[in-house]
């Protein structure tokens, strides 16, 4: 496969497992889209680049949300987001910390956002969830909508795992990746651009997780859905975004993560 064709399949996944349901993370793309200008509760998930505290950060201060949580224990991204966040400051002190306490500590300190709700025991999507829904449900909170932000490999997973474990079809619930990025072809070599945003996944590790989430939504025996280990809703993967899958499974079939034997958690 040339390179163009190879950096278009990566783009039909990254498109497709990056789920927005709004434009912009924005009072406005609210009330264009749902007639609200503001969410009963946001929730940032750990797992997510840097990048997105900005991204969310922002969003805080023109008061988006009535309530917001952050959701993070340790998982296999929370090292990197350690080295991240304390190289880029070093006064956070980051080492043996949980992703949800790194997370809302630099949100208060650059956004002065004090009042946040904290998750820290999660370690993967399934209990991502659960866990949340426990902290509403410990604080008494009865939201009519939900605004979820994660990253952009994972959005869509979190997406159908919170249409699993929600007791209430009341809820609108609210999709916004935390980024959005290009694979590129630069001096015959690929390229994700922006190459700025703080925190990005280098190429391969990128590559992986694009790949990795494929077979966990297909909503058959091997996979997380109904039909398989039911872990999530089911999720309907277009045709399209399959065949881009199995092509890049030729080069990258070495890429496929494990699932996680723990993805499932008690309720």
């Amino acid at each position: 496969m040339d390179l163009s064709k190879t950096a278009e399949n990566l783009n039909r996944l990254s498109d497709f497992l990056g789920k927005r349901d709004i434009q912009a993370l924005t009072s406005q793309a609210l009330q264009e889209k749902y007639g609200v200008s503001q969410v009963d509760l946001l929730i940032l998930f750990g797992g997510s680049i840097p990048y997105g505290f900005d991204v969310v950060g922002q969003a805080l201060t023109t008061g988006i949300a009535k309530t917001f949580m952050v959701v993070g224990g340790e998982g296999h991204t929370t090292e990197s987001m350690r080295q991240a966040v304390h190289q880029a400051y070093p006064d956070i002190v980051t080492e043996g910390k949980m992703e949800a306490d790194i997370i809302s500590e630099y949100i208060r300190r650059n956004y002065q956002i004090a009042d946040i709700l904290i998750e820290r025991n999660s370690t993967n999507c399934g209990n991502n969830v659960t866990y949340a829904l426990e902290v509403m449900k410990q604080h008494q909170l009865r939201p009519r909508s939900i605004l979820i932000v994660q990253d952009t490999t994972m959005q869509h997973r979190m997406d159908a795992t919170f249409r699993k474990f929600l007791s209430s079809t009341e809820v609108e619930l609210i999709n916004f990746a935390s980024y959005k990025v290009r694979v590129q072809v630069r001096e015959g070599e690929l390229v994700i651009e922006p190459s700025d945003l703080w925190g990005m996944w280098d190429l391969n590790r990128f590559i992986s997780l694009l790949m990795g989430e494929i077979p966990r939504l297909l909503d058959n025996t091997d996979g997380y859905g109904p039909s398989g280990k039911n872990y999530i809703a089911s999720v309907d993967v277009p045709p399209e975004v399959l065949a881009a899958f199995e092509e890049l499974k030729v080069e990258f079939g070495d890429r496929v993560r494990v699932a996680n034997p723990l993805y499932a958690s008690k309720k």
